[in-house]
């Protein structure tokens, strides 16, 4: 049974959400046409002492949606050309979100782009800052993520990437992948 994921999925910790969400289907509808993809990389930033996170440097009017409820797109440019996709996660004033990194495409024009990486994969799916601080939870903002029950194999764990100024934050294995991609 497909259903899309709620809000309560996303109030768990961190490292479990960036877990579970392997496997799951991200789902963008532009007009009549729906953009489809599986999850296959996550990245978890897990709180204000991380020192990889937007949210080490206190609250801004950029990763202010990271200090509100689990549930909600954090959408954010990096060097000045790319956006990233993140899902909010844990509590109130508890910043923490993940990364999503990779998908496999599905249907859509995604079959004919690259999608390996978080900047390919919102270009694919034509996310910009237009998403931030809508919810994940609700087809009406056009860009949810779906449980389609699909049972998934082994998930490596591996460094997080870009994220040497992080001090021991940089070592923290919180990527996680699908070994089969």
């Amino acid at each position: 049974m497909t259903k899309i994921i709620s809000q309560k999925f996303y109030q768990q910790p961190t490292l479990v959400v960036a877990k579970k969400l392997l496997g799951k289907y991200l789902v963008r509808k532009i007009g009549r046409q729906k953009i489809i993809g599986q999850i296959v990389e996550t990245e978890a930033y897990c709180g204000p002492h991380d020192l990889a996170s937007h949210a080490s440097r206190g609250l801004t009017e950029r990763n202010k949606v990271m200090f509100g409820p689990a549930g909600h797109w954090y959408v954010y440019l990096i060097y000045g050309m790319y956006y990233c996709l993140n899902v909010v996660t844990e509590r109130n004033n508890y910043p923490a979100a993940v990364l999503i990194r990779s998908v496999r495409p599905i249907s859509g024009p995604t079959n004919k782009m690259k999608v390996d990486g978080p900047g390919k994969l919102c270009r694919a799916f034509k996310i910009d800052k237009s998403l931030n601080q809508k919810s994940a939870c609700q087809q009406k903002t056009k860009l949810w993520i779906e449980d389609h029950q699909i049972k998934v194999g082994a998930i490596k764990k591996a460094k997080r990437v870009g994220v040497a100024y992080a001090g021991q934050y940089q070592n923290k294995l919180w990527r996680f992948y699908l070994i089969a991609n």
